[in-house]
């Protein structure tokens, strides 16, 4: 949930109890693991002494798309030499593609989820989350590459035509007043829904993009690890339901073992003796270009840990009920229980001074309000009300809270009402607190550090140094691409998470 700037927005946009699909964006996304490709990897010898990249022409729809992903995903994330590699990178495979005339502008997005996508213009997006995920320039490489391919196949022109057509379909509504039901799964949901591609398109971005990495000396492997990779990561972060789709988008792609296998072949193509002692990895550059990057969310726009939510520049804290897993976006904070039966978010909107929190509860912007059960409250002596409404298959408990010049939204939806659900309704309003001076200075955001593997370090004693993360030991394998019965060598390079 975003801080200052972020807050303006959402105060102003009025969204509530979803995060509305994207139906005409126009990103060419290869939204989650799924949806991502690869291609291969950038080494340092560049295959010719590429032009320096002009900025792809913007027009106005294509700025505002700019715009919106990076209110989306809590914008740029300044790193100059983080942004010289990919820089270089980008260059070296523009000038192994069929057409080295066009330009590509890459943006780092500062967001901790594994994402990339391009506009039809030639801008590419990777999210720091995903360079933290690679472990070599190949790997970034690959992404870079397929992306390119999407836009050389002019894919992402023929997704924002059927985006376009789409949302006239399947738009999802932007507030109460137009379909409860379809807001309370959207907001079960919790995901944007990046237009997709094809199966189709996914595999031929696949075959360029391998081809290309290749051309410019990159290991044309780099997109198999890489895909490796983020289906072991979805697989870590769906956790406890075991479901790695439920936890990202509901994507029509191939699934990733087909992906790979696929990456595989084209990769073979190129892998003669004389290609595979050429084909950089370049591990060492690019370890060194991504210490110290921050890793999953930044505090500066809140963070989640556990079951609990912290905004250190707002000052504030909340606890979400148990079993409920919480997810930071940029337009909310949302809750989902296990199950899918309860689930909640949290937001701030912009209410005048003079028009009291009860008053703007039944103010319209919702429908189904029982008006009869509006109560004013003080919660740990803060102004708040609360309200009741009804839809055919989710119940809704409302909250308005204002914290000094802000007011804060939690919504609450259950398939049923139940004492259960009002007092997980009741005891997370109840947690909202000020943060105290000692746990605003602790908020430091989780980094990852590299470092040297020394004699009697093993992959157990190595993920002991792991901070603010869970499941350690498995973390720090797919962070540094080990498999299962995986180890480490004395004076190799691994990344740790620290704080």
């Amino acid at each position: 949930m975003s801080g200052s700037e972020g807050r303006r927005n959402i105060g102003t946009s009025r969204r509530w109890l979803v995060l509305p699909l994207f139906g005409a964006l126009v990103l060419s996304g290869c939204g989650d693991f799924r949806r991502f490709e690869t291609a291969s990897i950038p080494s340092s010898t560049p295959a010719a002494a590429p032009k320096p990249a002009r900025p792809p022409a913007q027009s106005p729809a294509a700025e505002r798309e700019h715009e919106r992903i990076l209110a989306t995903y809590g914008g740029a994330y300044d790193d100059p030499r983080l942004e010289a590699l990919i820089t270089s990178t980008v260059d070296r495979l523009v000038a192994a593609s069929d057409r080295p005339d066009l330009t590509y502008k890459v943006t780092i997005l500062n967001s901790g989820a594994i994402n990339a996508f391009a506009l039809p213009t030639g801008q590419l997006y990777v999210t720091r989350g995903l360079v933290a995920l690679a472990s070599d320039t190949s790997e970034l490489s690959s992404v870079l590459s397929h992306e390119m391919a999407h836009v050389l196949a002019k894919h992402a022109a023929i997704r924002e035509d059927q985006a376009r057509q789409a949302a006239l379909v399947t738009r999802v509504v932007t507030d109460m007043g137009n379909d409860p039901e379809l807001t309370a799964l959207a907001l079960a949901k919790t995901k944007l829904s990046m237009a997709s591609f094809s199966r189709q398109q996914e595999l031929e971005a696949d075959g360029i993009g391998v081809g290309i990495s290749a051309r410019a000396q990159f290991d044309p492997f780099g997109a198999a690890r890489f895909l490796t990779a983020m289906e072991r990561s979805a697989a870590l972060k769906a956790g406890r339901s075991g479901d790695t789709r439920s936890q990202d988008f509901l994507a029509s792609h191939p699934a990733t073992p087909e992906r790979v296998r696929n990456a595989q072949a084209n990769a073979r193509q190129y892998a003669s003796a004389e290609q595979t002692a050429k084909g950089e990895r370049d591990r060492e550059t690019y370890l060194n270009a991504i210490d110290n990057i921050v890793y999953g969310e930044d505090p500066s726009e809140g963070f989640v840990r556990g079951r609990r939510f912290l905004h250190p520049k707002l000052g504030f804290t909340f606890q979400a009920p148990e079993s409920y897993t919480l997810d930071n976006t940029a337009q909310a904070v949302i809750g989902v229980r296990e199950g899918g039966s309860q689930a909640m978010r949290f937001d701030v909107v912009r209410v005048p001074a003079e028009q009291s929190l009860g008053d703007y509860l039944n103010s319209g912007w919702m429908e189904n309000v029982d008006k009869s059960s509006t109560e004013e409250l003080s919660i740990n002596g803060f102004p708040a009300a609360s309200v009741v409404a009804r839809g055919d298959q989710w119940q809704f408990k409302v909250y308005a809270l204002r914290f000094g010049s802000d007011v804060y939204r939690f919504i609450f939806a259950t398939r049923q009402r139940s004492a259960e659900s009002e007092r997980n309704a009741r005891d997370t309003v109840n947690s909202f607190r000020r943060l105290t001076l000692d746990e605003i200075q602790a908020a430091r955001p989780l980094r990852i550090k590299v470092i040297t593997v020394q004699p009697g370090d093993t992959v157990e004693s190595l993920s002991h140094r792991m901070a603010g993360v869970d499941r350690p030991l498995e973390r720090f394998r797919v962070l540094n691409g080990l498999e299962a019965n995986g180890t480490v060598k004395p004076r190799d390079l691994v990344k740790i998470v620290v704080d």
